[in-house]
């Protein structure tokens, strides 16, 4: 008894350590969330109805299935009987009869192969057609997709370009408002205004009006003879025909050959900005390439005149607002070394069009020009053929000292365009005739207001109109 009691002890015990231990729950490893993919365009599907001739091929199939389906059961009819049958002569005439039941069911099962073969090659003849037609009307989606989203971006377009023109609103002509009247226009309208007979003392004020004109001296001069002539000939009888003919010389005067500007060098297209100290300069960079950008033109601005702080700072400010990079270096510094580094970044970064501004101290002091002159140079090393356009700044408040300026600059770096700013805000608008006279260089832009669409490209039939009509 002692030795049983000790194992039933031995046991329990064994028991409790086995069944006794708590069993620790595993943590619950997190389920990886299962990548999202892309929505995959539904597959276009299209069922046809079958045609005349698939119609037909499976009324064929059916006819010859159910007449095989007739033999087989006739045969295995037949073979029953003959199995039943017990006089030899009855056995094998029964036996004769399967036989060739066997041979009609054999070619009806080749009738009805040759039918579904005929019938599947309808269907398949009717897939291609249903996939031809899913392929249309699939690219027919997808092209009129393609049709709104281009409909899309014209109207975001044109909201663009409205947007623009209504923050610019100002046209040349009211640019020209004060030129013509309070300027030289408002005296030579009144001028021809009368019932006067044409004679010298006419001409004697025509003079004086153009001389005072801030037109130039020489196109004044020839503005006037072109007048005495043809009054000597006797082809002008009224003063509103002497104005007539005037207002063809200016048109002849200031219809010049205008460059590609912004565009056409490179890539990138450079641009040399020169000009005095308050012609606007920096200004006019800063509307430049806002509607570079606007156009989606990648644009880089150098920040050239490091003698003048204030340049750069403003010149940051353009860039920010227009969505354009700048290049600048330390106060004071280098001006072609920070050129030529925003030459080469423009070139390593694909933009379209590089923008230098440059130093413009008075252009009467030959260190400016000579400092241009370099600008120029490096520019050219940076790389060659540039810069491809040089634009000169002038200030149309200035009148005839702004074609001086004029004259200085284009000799020291070759002007090939020029930008008239504040247009509005002066009756001196008349410049414009004597620079197109007096140098032969292009107006191409005049600022017209404060905002970047105020700058507009120079149109001279517009401008004529402006004037004389």
């Amino acid at each position: 008894m002692g030795g049983a009691a000790l194992f039933v002890v031995l046991a329990l015990v064994a028991a409790r350590k086995l069944f006794g231990k708590k069993r620790v729950p595993e943590a619950r490893k997190p389920e990886a969330e299962a990548p999202q993919l892309p929505a995959e365009r539904p597959e276009l599907r299209v069922e046809l109805p079958p045609n005349e001739a698939e119609l037909a091929r499976r009324r064929e199939l059916d006819d010859a299935h159910a007449r095989m389906d007739e033999l087989r059961r006739e045969r295995e009819t037949a073979s029953f009987a003959a199995h039943a049958a017990k006089d030899p002569a009855e056995k094998a005439r029964l036996e004769a009869q399967v036989r060739a039941l066997k041979e009609r069911e054999e070619e009806a099962k080749r009738v009805e192969y040759r039918a579904k073969k005929l019938l599947d090659d309808e269907t398949r003849e009717r897939r291609k057609r249903e996939q031809a037609e899913a392929v249309r009307l699939r690219d027919e989606a997808l092209a009129q997709e393609a049709a709104q989203a281009e409909a899309a971006r014209q109207a975001e377009a044109a909201a663009a370009r409205a947007k623009v023109e209504a923050e610019g609103g100002r046209t040349l002509a009211q640019g020209l408002d004060r030129t013509k009247n309070q300027g030289f226009m408002a005296r030579l309208n009144g001028l021809f205004g009368g019932q006067r007979a044409m004679d010298e003392s006419v001409l004697s004020e025509l003079e004086e009006i153009l001389f005072t004109a801030d037109i130039g001296v020489r196109t004044a001069d020839h503005l006037v003879e072109v007048a005495r002539d043809k009054l000597k000939r006797s082809e002008l009888k009224d003063p509103e025909r002497i104005k007539g003919a005037i207002r063809d010389e200016v048109a002849r005067m200031v219809d010049l050959p205008v460059p590609r500007s912004l565009e056409g060098g490179g890539p990138p297209h450079v641009v040399m900005v020169v000009g005095v100290n308050g012609a606007g300069k920096t200004t006019t960079i800063g509307k430049l390439a806002a509607q570079l950008t606007g156009k989606g033109k990648k644009v880089v601005l150098a920040a050239g005149d490091t003698f003048r702080a204030a340049a750069t700072e403003q010149l940051d400010v353009w860039a920010g607002r227009g969505g354009a990079q700048l290049v600048k270096g330390p106060d004071g510094g280098d001006p072609s070394a920070v050129i030529f580094e925003a030459v080469k970044k423009a070139q390593a970064e694909g933009a379209d069009v590089i923008i230098a501004d440059t130093a413009g101290r008075l252009h009467t002091k030959a260190p400016l020009m000579e400092e241009l002159k370099k600008v120029k140079r490096v520019m050219d090393k940076a790389l060659p053929g540039a810069p491809h356009e040089v634009l000169l700044v002038l200030d149309a408040t200035n009148g005839q000292n702004a074609i001086q300026q004029a004259k200085q600059f284009h000799e020291a770096v070759g002007v090939s365009a020029i930008a008239l700013t504040k247009l509005d805000g002066t009756a001196k608008g008349g410049v414009i005739i004597g620079i197109c006279d007096e140098l032969k260089l292009p107006v191409v832009w005049v600022g017209v207001g404060e905002k970047p669409a105020d700058l507009r490209r120079f149109e001279p039939r517009e401008f004529v109109q402006a004037l004389f009509d």
